[in-house]
């Protein structure tokens, strides 16, 4: 599943970065030390990635293993899996899964946009209840699976992590990913700056004049090309048509000046360089899943509960 708006060579570069980021001495590093403090298992992922995060890793939940064993109950968990990320934005999402266990994930970006998430969970942040044990059974009985044996051992066995302990890890891990979203950003520099000549100078020239009209002519003559080499080499090189690579770094622009409230939805939008509110509104849901009012009163409603989420 590809994230809304994200052509296919742009999901398979964000994956590509993820991978140089899960490589890097400073994920290992940290993925090392996270573990042995906290126990959990750290997993980071491209943001279209729709399987369980810790299938596999040593520390795994042994409870969430048995749930990937049945299809019915793996079906339930990459359900949770999707909404969590559906609803994660700018700030960490944290939510509660249908067989009770907490799960966080923390945004990874490449300037504005998220290219991939850090996870962590499958725990409990309180010592279960009756009520807790009878909402799971139910659960399983739903799929078809029996709350006894080695389910129920396994269920019993979930680590426990008190509320205040597992936000301040959350915290911890916002912070590292602040660190890998810098690193992101260092790696891309790196890539472009083996990138044709040409293509640098377009992308300095588009910068420069995002705001103002930027017919293809014109971009390719500051690039010192012709509009048909241009367009094929400036393709290849980003994975991006001219235009489709215009409209995102105007939009990369138009959400960080949306998180500005006392600025109008139309004033972003001419100032950023689009000739309409309508083209923008529809080219912003278009590219990030939903509309420029949904954006900001989403990530205004977060900021004024205080959530993490």
């Amino acid at each position: 599943m590809t994230t809304p708006g994200l052509d296919a060579d742009g999901a398979k570069e964000n994956r590509e970065l993820i991978d140089a980021l899960r490589r890097s001495k400073l994920f290992r590093s940290y993925e090392q030390v996270f573990s042995e403090a906290t126990g959990l298992p750290l997993a980071l992922r491209p943001e279209d990635y729709w399987q369980l995060e810790h299938q596999g890793k040593k520390n795994e939940n042994p409870f969430c293993a048995l749930l990937a064993e049945r299809p019915a109950t793996l079906a339930v968990c990459l359900q949770a899996h999707e909404e969590m990320i559906r609803h994660t934005g700018e700030l960490p999402r944290t939510v509660t899964c249908p067989f009770g266990l907490t799960e966080t994930a923390v945004p990874v970006k490449l300037g504005a946009e998220t290219i991939g998430y850090l996870r962590i969970g499958q725990v409990l942040r309180h010592m279960p209840v009756k009520a807790d044990t009878t909402k799971v059974s139910r659960e399983l009985e739903r799929c078809g699976v029996q709350f006894k044996g080695k389910v129920r051992k396994a269920w019993e066995g979930n680590p426990l992590i008190p509320p205040d302990k597992y936000n301040a890890i959350v915290r911890l891990l916002t912070f590292f990913g602040e660190q890998l979203s810098a690193l992101s950003n260092q790696l891309m520099m790196e890539k472009r700056n083996s990138e044709p000549p040409l293509v640098l100078k377009a992308r300095e020239y588009i910068d420069k004049h995002k705001t103002e009209q930027l017919p293809l002519a014109d971009v390719a003559k500051a690039a010192g090309a012709s509009v048909f080499h241009f367009c094929k080499v400036f393709h290849k090189a980003t994975g991006l048509k001219f235009t489709d690579y215009v409209a995102r770094v105007r939009l990369e622009d138009a959400r960080n000046r949306l998180l500005n409230p006392s600025l109008r939805i139309s004033e972003i939008a001419y100032d950023v360089g689009f000739q309409s509110l309508t083209q923008f509104n529809r080219t912003f849901k278009r590219v990030f899943g939903q509309s420029p009012s949904d954006f900001r009163a989403r990530l205004s409603s977060r900021k004024r509960t205080g959530k993490a989420a």
